[in-house]
């Protein structure tokens, strides 16, 4: 089914919407939540929260990108699953470890002003990607955005560890400068 059948599905608030958004994104959802949290059942989920979510959010939304779409939302409450976990002394350190190495490349959470310099940097993060070479681009989302290994990623990109770390660790510092020259404070 297409993506835009799906989405006229979810307006029409017929329940096949669910059951089609499953069997074309069901897989791609997992594997973002499964990389996020440590325990099958939480994935599983989040991954249901996420259908649950796309109800609840169309209408009035009308998603461009369905993929995008779902995968944010899955990526978002899996996410929030695992500051839960890890607040009850459980977690993956994957996570941790991913968002450690972002750390020193974007801005402090917290401030009034939060929402709209979230969407700014954003803003500056996608259009610096866009400039980036391709297989940066690749193992820059792959590590930040679905949360994968680095011995994962020099596996698929047939690439040592050392290779995929030093090049992650040039495309932060240039994604640091990017956000310093667009006066986003680091």
């Amino acid at each position: 089914m297409e993506d835009q059948q799906i989405i006229q599905l979810y307006w029409d608030r017929r329940e096949q919407a669910i059951w089609e958004s499953d069997r074309k994104y069901g897989a791609y959802c997992r594997s973002i939540a499964r990389r996020i949290l440590a325990v099958e059942e939480d994935a599983e989920e989040c991954v249901n929260d996420t259908w649950l979510h796309a109800w609840n959010a169309m209408p009035p939304q009308r998603p461009s990108i369905l993929s995008a779409f779902f995968g944010k939302l899955a990526r978002n409450l899996s996410l929030d699953r695992w500051r839960r976990n890890r607040a009850a002394k459980r977690g993956g350190d994957q996570v941790e470890l991913a968002l450690h190495e972002l750390g020193d490349c974007l801005p402090a959470p917290g401030g009034p002003e939060q929402a709209l310099d979230e969407k700014e940097t954003g803003r500056v993060i996608s259009q610096f990607l866009r400039t980036q070479p391709e297989l940066d681009r690749a193992l820059f989302i792959r590590r930040y955005w679905h949360l994968e290994p680095i011995a994962a990623l020099a596996q698929s990109f047939h690439l040592r560890e050392s290779q995929v770390k030093s090049r992650l660790f040039r495309t932060r510092q240039r994604l640091k400068a990017a956000l310093e020259k667009e006066g986003i404070a680091v």
